[in-house]
């Protein structure tokens, strides 16, 4: 045999693209799952041209899916973030957006039985430890129509609820693992107070007075914040020492901590404007998990989210992002919080992906 042949499904999940595969199909003696990821998506490569991967962040991405053995939730997940110009795949974090293709996909492959009304789908994420509770509107039994709308998103999808189950320090124990609602990291000199949040995925939120964005416009954001990757990726290596993540500054990975930008906004309906970034370039929307560890972190007064805002908040927050605004929520279920947010998503194709059986390249083809 010439090549692997992966059955694989392309789906949209919030403002997140990924391709989703039943875990039996990358468990192959041949090649570990982590060269079957690269080799299918063209990594390494910034074009991802001899692969299905879409050469940005949000468009090269995996989910790895399996019926739960038991009787504590429906789906077990595993989420990978494949890299793009380099031979890594990243299994530190989970992807919020990403997370909402798992209900659906459940229901259609008669994984789970919809209800009459509304089915509730529970989720295990592998890589956090993570309970995510899934709602799809379900009525006489069946799927609707992918009529849904949100922001981010050109054109509509089915409407699922995404709701993280008591998400406080699924990474490192802790919702502050620095101890502090905001600590300072130094960079030449400059003091730059950060929030260090582990409710979702571990995220790094720097002031936006401390770049000197206060009351700036969005474009102008934008160009301050590109004109400073480089500093922002240094506070975003520090800050995952400080939580735990990484020996070195220089060890830390790549997706994780995320990073974000936190100010005041002059934007009607939102509470707070937020840049998140991925993979060292502006996020074009606003990362699912990311928007967990911002809510939680606006309750309590000295984080640079709560400072932001004003004040503090047991809530959801309306956050401006690059791509319009976004509704967080708050509530309890079962005594146990849970936050999360509404998305879109839909099944975009299924096919078979073909996966040479030959070594990854040592350097990136010029």
């Amino acid at each position: 045999m010439r090549d692997l042949q992966i059955k694989a499904t392309w789906m949209r999940g919030g403002t997140s693209k990924c391709w989703v595969f039943e875990r039996h199909e990358l468990e192959q003696d041949a090649m570990r799952i982590d060269d079957i990821l690269l080799r299918a998506f063209g990594s390494p490569d910034e074009r991802q041209l001899d692969g299905v991967g879409g050469g940005t962040s949000t468009t090269s991405k995996a989910v790895i899916l399996s019926p739960y053995e038991g009787d504590a939730f429906d789906v077990n997940y595993l989420f990978a973030q494949v890299g793009i110009e380099e031979p890594v795949v990243d299994w530190g974090s989970n992807c919020g957006n990403c997370s909402a293709v798992v209900a659906l996909y459940a229901i259609e492959k008669g994984w789970v039985t919809p209800q009459d009304g509304t089915t509730t789908v529970r989720v295990y994420n592998e890589n956090t430890g993570q309970a995510i509770v899934q709602q799809i509107a379900t009525p006489n039994g069946k799927l609707p129509e992918a009529n849904s709308e949100m922001v981010g998103s050109v054109y509509p999808g089915i409407l699922v609820n995404v709701g993280f189950e008591d998400p406080a320090g699924k990474t490192t124990g802790k919702l502050f693992p620095a101890g502090a609602e905001c600590t300072d990291i130094v960079v030449d000199g400059t003091r730059y107070p950060v929030t260090l949040v582990d409710a979702g995925a571990p995220c790094v939120y720097l002031e936006a007075a401390a770049l000197g964005l206060e009351n700036h416009s969005r474009d102008e954001w934008t160009n301050v914040i590109d004109a400073q990757l480089d500093l922002l990726d240094n506070i975003r290596r520090q800050g995952a020492v400080l939580m735990g993540l990484a020996d070195t500054p220089e060890a830390a990975a790549r997706a994780i901590p995320k990073l974000g930008v936190v100010g005041k906004t002059d934007v009607k309906g939102a509470d707070l404007r937020v840049q998140m970034l991925s993979m060292g370039k502006c996020h074009p929307a606003m990362p699912v998990t990311g928007s967990v560890g911002l809510t939680l972190a606006a309750r309590y007064p000295e984080t640079t989210i709560a400072k932001a805002l004003g004040k503090t908040t047991q809530a959801g927050v309306n956050l401006d992002t690059p791509s319009g605004i976004l509704n967080t929520f708050a509530t309890d279920l079962n005594n146990l919080p849970v936050v999360g947010i509404s998305r879109t998503c839909r099944t975009i194709a299924q096919t078979v992906i073909h996966v040479p059986l030959s070594p990854l390249p040592t350097e990136v083809a010029k």
